[in-house]
């Protein structure tokens, strides 16, 4: 009986052991799993920007610092002031970005090329650097080189500055012209998608709605009239507004123009088609042709490289009729001191993009 009590009481002892070290155990498990105040936690690892080159995924990244970037969309909003640093991938990258920067020689921008990326670095870009910034690849075949358009990136960046709605321009009063076969655009372009763009004539005062159809609004453009007509000519601004007072932009003078596109209308005039020795000959050279289209005059005469001549070219804008504005750009030759050499054909050549027109007049011995 004595042994039968002393077995019972060592196997209770052995369960009740048993117990205790299996509970000591949940505790110890279940302080493993629980996150102790002041204890570290594990780092969660940046996802890796993929740059597999497939279409509709931009390759333009903006570095935030060493170890951030944001692959950037259509349009980004960045603040003025800091740098702005543009990576494009790739071994032979090229870049575009608002115009004036070449320009004017921006010291503040810079490209470099390494061998896996492209960097362009903007240095206190400011609300005159809104616009359009894009990278592509540069593909090569032997010694010619081109642009790979299903490769190409581009964002529109604004440098949104609450005291600079428009983007400033450095013409304080700009010319449009109205053309009656394409769109014209007013150019107040701005720097916050927020907003709110109005198109006004200064003389009658008068708003002029954008209605999504004859007048429309983009603020990365400006209005696009979009079929111009002599309605539309004066002088025009536009308004903007957050919040608070609303800011003009600069003025912009509208001239319709109906000037045929094509090679330059020239015609050639002589103060005289005969001269005697001794005397002195003008020769005009006029071209009435698109205002904002680039002219160039190249003269052929018979004392060419042996005689000495004066030549002076213009422009001015002038109206034709009731509401036509049309350039005139003349060349103007002298011929001094007139000697036996310098009779003969006297040829006037001017030339636009568009082709080059020949004229000629003769001048003979009196």
């Amino acid at each position: 009986m004595k042994i039968w009590a002393v077995l019972c009481l060592a196997f209770l002892c052995v369960e009740l052991q048993n117990g205790s070290c299996q509970q000591a155990k949940r505790r110890q498990d279940e302080g493993q799993n629980r996150i102790r105040p002041g204890g570290k936690r594990a780092k969660a690892k940046r996802p890796r920007l993929r740059d597999d080159g497939g279409r509709g995924q931009s390759l333009l990244i903006q570095v935030l610092d060493k170890r951030r970037f944001v692959r950037l969309g259509p349009t980004t909003t960045l603040t003025p002031g800091g740098n702005m640093e543009l990576r494009c991938k790739g071994d032979a990258i090229g870049w575009s970005y608002p115009p004036y920067l070449d320009a004017f020689n921006d010291s503040r921008l810079s490209i470099k090329q390494s061998d896996k990326y492209s960097q362009l670095i903007l240095t206190s870009p400011s609300a005159a650097d809104t616009g359009a910034y894009s990278c592509w690849v540069v593909v090569c075949d032997g010694n010619e080189c081109d642009k790979d358009h299903e490769r190409t990136y581009e964002s529109y960046i604004y440098f949104t500055d609450k005291d600079s709605l428009f983007v400033p321009s450095a013409i304080h009063f700009e010319i449009v012209y109205l053309r009656p076969d394409r769109p014209a655009v007013v150019p107040c372009r701005v720097t916050s998608t927020q907003a709110q763009v109005s198109l006004h004539r200064e003389v009658p005062p008068e708003e002029i709605p954008a209605n999504g159809s004859l007048v429309t609004y983009d603020p990365t453009k400006g209005f696009a009239l979009q079929r111009p007509s002599p309605e539309y000519q004066g002088v025009f601004y536009c308004k903007a507004v957050t919040t608070g007072t609303p800011q003009i932009s600069t003025k912009y003078q509208l001239l319709y123009v109906e000037v045929p596109s094509g090679p330059p209308f020239v015609s050639l005039e002589a103060s005289a088609t005969s001269a005697r020795g001794g005397d002195n000959l003008n020769f005009t050279c006029t071209v009435l042709g698109e205002p904002d289209m680039d002219l160039s005059f190249t003269w052929l005469y018979p004392g060419q490289d042996q005689r000495p001549v004066h030549i002076h070219t213009s422009w001015r804008l002038v109206n034709r009729g009731t509401h036509h504005t049309t350039r005139v750009s003349q060349s103007v030759m002298t011929v001094e001191d007139m000697e036996t050499i310098d009779y003969g054909n006297y040829i006037c050549k001017a030339k636009n993009r568009h082709g080059e027109t020949i004229v000629t007049t003769v001048v003979s011995s009196k």
